[in-house]
């Protein structure tokens, strides 16, 4: 038994066994105990083949028997796998402290083929004394034929290589190429880059063909991407003026980026029409469009609230010039009745209890500045915005954070006049505000010839409580108490009915 255990042979089986149980097995997930262990298990075997007197980085000694000789080779190719392994570690954990995407694995990849030719031609070398040089000479040959077959492959891999060194762009990068496509970059390998456009489609485009295309990529050098948007006026009034009111419709946005600053200028001016340029900056490139739907919906409040006529597209506004400046679809209603008309909390209503509401209407202004409410306090009204900016803001122990900001059409106190809860942050002038108030008093009258509006006000304010929460990001395990049936009974106490 003692002469089975001190066998060096048996040792360098048992040392090579445990050191890949526990390199390739155990630490697998684990890239730096990994290479720990790996270097560990290299060192002891060194030592170990050494001390018995084989030494893998030379030819086999002559005198030796067909049986030694197989052992040794074994040891050999044990030895010079072990130190492919260690090389290969060293790299990966290398490549991971430098915190490079996993996706983008190209010139780790070489390295580490390069690794393992130079193990494969090692072992050649020195386990089987084969005369390399000549190997590698008489495999020209053969190396032509199959680079010949496979130069669209190749062109792609080098292709690759250069991209991946040059680094024009990384992963979550958008690009858009010269064919005009478009998509966000998901995945690159040794043939080709993956896309993924707007609809969520899949484009594979080779790295070839990305070499060579004139690549813009929308994510460098910084996320923030630029948007910019034309719109057209009537002549109707100063440009000037219509610049004031376009800056406004930019500032009551809550999804562009208040640095580097939006901006608004004039690009052409007719007897038809004054066109306007508004540019703008999103944080990512991905929101966008959301950006673009928030800013054209804001300047069309804004518009509507100063009396902005938006003109036609210049091929067409010779055809509508005859077209009467009355052609808003609100037809000739007054400007309380407008604002209900617009918002859905009171689509239920019929026209006739809509024009009793509105003959109740208060109209109100504040100052830039100026508070119309304070965080908490309880509002017996609801306040619907006739022209300006406001916006809501939360204050806790640490900080002030601004929540949202609301523009012409947008409304809030409907907490307070339907149950009579606080507000959820404190509301503030960001400009001059004209603002219409709706009393508990105009909406008791309501529903006490009705009592039904309270069920309907009550699913309506469940679905804004829903949908502001959601907004916000603001749900807690208590949302029961913002269901349709609670709002609903709490509105029928508040007005007792």
């Amino acid at each position: 038994m003692m002469d089975i255990i001190v066998d060096p042979f048996v040792q360098t089986g048992a040392l090579a066994a445990v050191g890949a149980l526990i390199t390739r097995v155990l630490l697998r997930h684990h890239p730096k105990r990994r290479l720990i262990g790996q270097l560990t298990f290299f060192v002891a075997l060194t030592v170990l083949l050494l001390y018995h007197g084989i030494i893998p980085y030379e030819p086999g000694r002559p005198g030796t028997t067909v049986l030694q000789r197989v052992f040794i080779a074994i040891a050999k190719i044990i030895w010079w796998t072990n130190a492919a392994w260690s090389l290969i570690s060293i790299v990966r954990v290398f490549l991971i402290f430098e915190r490079q995407p996993s996706e983008v694995r190209l010139l780790q990849d070489l390295i580490v083929g390069v690794i393992y030719v130079g193990a494969i031609l090692s072992v050649i070398a020195y386990v089987f004394d084969a005369p390399v040089g000549t190997l590698i000479a008489t495999s020209g040959a053969i190396a032509i034929v199959l680079g010949l077959a496979l130069q669209s492959t190749l062109s792609d891999v080098f292709s690759g290589i250069a991209l991946n060194l040059a680094r024009p762009y990384g992963i979550g990068d958008w690009l858009v190429l010269g064919n005009d496509i478009e998509g966000k970059v998901v995945e690159t390998n040794w043939r080709a880059t993956h896309l993924v456009t707007g609809a969520n489609d899949l484009i594979v485009v080779p790295n070839s063909d990305l070499a060579r295309a004139r690549l813009t990529n929308l994510s460098s050098p910084e996320q923030s991407h630029g948007v910019t948007l034309t719109v057209r006026f009537r002549p109707t009034t100063l440009p000037s003026a219509m610049i004031e009111v376009m800056r406004s419709a930019l500032t009551s946005s809550n999804s562009i980026m208040a640095q580097p600053e939006p901006s608004v200028q004039v690009t052409s001016l007719d007897a038809t029409a004054v066109q306007l340029e508004l540019t703008f900056s999103v944080a990512d490139i991905g929101l966008a469009g959301k950006a673009r739907t928030e800013i054209f919906d804001l300047v069309y409040r804004h518009a509507k609230a100063t009396g902005l006529i938006l003109a036609p597209p210049p091929e067409s506004a010779g055809a509508a010039m005859g077209a009467a400046d009355d052609e808003i679809s609100f037809g000739h209603h007054t400007t309380p009745r407008r604002l209900l008309d617009a918002i859905a909390l009171f689509a239920s209503l019929t026209d006739d209890e809509k024009e009793a509401l509105a003959s109740t209407m208060v109209r109100r202004t504040f100052r830039k500045g100026e508070i119309l409410v304070e965080q908490g306090a309880v509002l017996d009204s609801l306040m619907i915005i006739r022209s300006g900016i406001v916006a809501i803001t939360r204050r806790d122990e640490t900080r002030v954070t601004e929540l949202v900001r609301l523009a012409p059409g947008d409304f809030f106190g409907e907490a307070g006049l339907l149950t009579g809860a606080g507000e959820f942050g404190t509301v503030e002038a960001l400009t001059f505000v004209v603002v219409y108030e709706i009393t508990q008093e105009g909406l008791a009258a309501l529903l006490c010839d009705r009592p039904a509006i309270a069920d309907e006000l009550g699913s309506s304010l469940s679905k804004r409580a829903a949908a502001e929460l959601v907004r916000l990001k603001q749900y807690h395990d208590d949302d029961g108490s913002k269901s349709a049936p609670r709002l609903t009974a709490r509105i029928r106490h508040l007005f007792r009915i």
